[in-house]
């Protein structure tokens, strides 16, 4: 009897968390992948974009165009002094986490698709960008949505070309 009952009660406990681990991915995050790419790899990047975040709440560059199979490095600056979010997703996820976000101003996550910098840091997200469409990013931390911080990848339909020397593009005022 004491088998079977502890049997039961890990068996239970598996599948609560099987569970958990399930909701976790289709709602904690709700990340569509497949709609606005996949995680890219350092060694298939074809070039390199260095994004700036500011504390007057904008991405330097706002708009960025890309192909779609091309594989992105975001070298993403915060050179303000408050911390700031580069988050890559669909505006139906990106409104739907800045809300959560709101509500829970300190949730520590870390996807592929984005990167959290406190001041003075810089990072990178690797991106790979199968289909051609519109992508939004943006700053999800409270207040940063709404004033503005957000921008948008134009994906163009064709295939990438990779390039043997990453190209790097700067914009600076």
């Amino acid at each position: 009897m004491k088998t079977r009952l502890t049997t039961i009660t890990v068996t239970l406990a598996l599948a609560l968390a099987a569970q958990a681990s399930f909701a976790h991915d289709d709602h904690a995050h709700g990340h569509d992948n497949e709609a606005i790419g996949k995680p890219g790899t350092a060694t298939a990047t074809t070039r390199t974009v260095n994004v700036n975040m500011t504390d007057n709440m904008r991405f330097t560059p706002s708009n960025i165009v890309a192909k779609q199979g091309e594989t992105i490095r975001f070298v993403i600056k915060n050179s303000g002094g408050i911390k700031h979010e580069f988050v890559l997703g669909t505006e139906k996820e990106l409104k739907e986490h800045y809300e959560v976000m709101k509500k829970n101003p300190e949730m520590e996550h870390s996807d592929p698709n984005m990167i959290t910098l406190a001041g003075g840091q810089t990072g990178e997200v690797v991106w790979q960008f199968t289909k051609a469409g519109k992508i939004d990013f943006a700053c999800l931390q409270p207040g940063h949505y709404d004033a503005g911080m957000k921008g948008k990848v134009a994906v163009a339909k064709g295939k990438a070309v990779a390039s043997a020397e990453p190209e790097t593009h700067e914009h600076k005022h």
